[in-house]
């Protein structure tokens, strides 16, 4: 997941910067964007021929994707979470949290954005200051935690027993997930952004790597870690107590190490966790579905995407994991063809946003020195 990030903040700075310059104005006004427009136009521009089939089929499994990663996945997160902590039906959560999304998408992209500006800095920095009461505590433990890490990713059996490869994808699969590097459905958002300049943006965007997976998932692994909940038999397969796994595994973590209050502060900011990346989600699968049908067909997907984040919420998690991986790779194919495509240009954009950096900060050292 680590190795997933550092490549994935690269990736990102490409996807937000093409987004930027190849971005349309649809009927309504709004600005869109993303792979299925860098795609129909900026490799037009640069190759020539008609490039939107390629577009049309990132959109098309975009749309499917939004259902896995952006509904069910995390309705079903939800729906645990609550029913290990409250013991509240998992019915009763899926409809909850259906009710409270149909809420906000009701009002359209302006609605979906002032939910999330305000839910996302209040989340983030509540579950980051529950982890590190956790890890201050037990601070000691830090160090024999990350060497699991490293000894057991790359240990003689996992590599000549062929698990490395399993460690590899499920690393890959998961650091993807955390940050959505590469697949396609961040520079739909960035797209959204009143920011005209590619490069900052780009800039921007690569933060979103950093924070996510090397800041909060590491963060999660490390609280898992030193809770004891994880060993490893003479073989060296990882044992998971209780068969735990997903969202229960990490309830369990936090309950252990913060007894009576943990477990309550997870289930809370995982709500909050999985209402903004539906709410996400939802405008990214619109825009995927706007591409290829019009505005118009909108107001008919967000019932469609509705029924499926309340089936999530009572689907089997293995399930739900399976299908979500399977649109991500689908929909992560055409991304990646056209940024290999459209390196060029990310390049250029790159070097010239250093060098006006660059000459800015040169005048402004300057005009600090001849004002002192």
């Amino acid at each position: 997941m680590w190795v997933t990030a550092a490549f994935g903040g690269a990736t990102k700075f490409g996807e937000a910067v093409l987004a930027i310059r190849y971005r349309e104005l649809n009927e309504k006004g709004e600005q869109s964007g993303g792979p299925m427009y860098y795609i129909k136009n900026g490799m037009k521009e640069k190759f020539g021929g008609n490039w939107a089939w390629l577009g049309w089929l990132f959109s098309f499994f975009g749309i499917f994707a939004s259902f896995g990663i952006g509904s069910m996945v995390q309705s079903n997160s939800v729906a645990d979470a609550l029913n290990m902590s409250f013991g509240i039906p998992m019915i009763i959560s899926g409809v909850a949290i259906t009710l409270l999304v149909g809420l906000v998408i009701i009002g359209g992209i302006k609605s979906i954005a002032s939910v999330t500006s305000k839910i996302v800095p209040f989340m983030a920095l509540f579950f980051i200051a529950g982890s590190l009461i956790v890890l201050f505590s037990r601070i000691n433990m830090i160090p024999k935690a990350f060497n699991m890490i490293f000894s057991h990713a790359f240990s003689s059996t996992a590599v000549s027993g062929g698990l490395i490869g399993t460690v590899i994808r499920l690393g890959v699969a998961r650091g993807v997930f955390s940050n959505e590097a590469g697949l396609g459905s961040a520079p739909i958002a960035h797209a959204a952004s009143s920011n005209d300049n590619a490069y900052t943006q780009g800039l921007i965007a690569s933060l979103g790597s950093f924070i996510d997976t090397l800041i909060i998932c590491t963060m999660t692994a490390l609280v898992i870690l030193v809770s004891g909940l994880i060993s490893f038999a003479p073989d060296g397969l990882m044992i998971v107590a209780d068969g735990l796994n997903g969202a229960s595994l990490t309830t369990r973590a936090f309950d252990i190490n913060l007894p009576g209050f943990g477990k309550y502060l997870i289930s809370i900011g995982l709500v909050f966790f999985a209402f903004s990346t539906i709410l996400g989600w939802y405008y990214y699968g619109s825009k995927c579905l706007e591409y290829i049908a019009g505005t118009g067909s909108v107001s008919f997907y967000k019932w469609i995407f509705l029924a499926v984040t309340l089936l999530g919420s009572i689907m089997k998690i293995g399930i739900v994991w399976d299908l979500s991986d399977t649109f991500n790779g689908l929909m992560a194919l055409p991304n990646l063809i056209a940024l290999l495509a459209l390196s060029s240009i990310i390049m250029k954009t790159a070097s010239e946003g250093e060098k006006t950096s660059t000459t800015s900060n040169s005048i402004k050292n300057r005009t600090a020195a001849k004002m002192g």
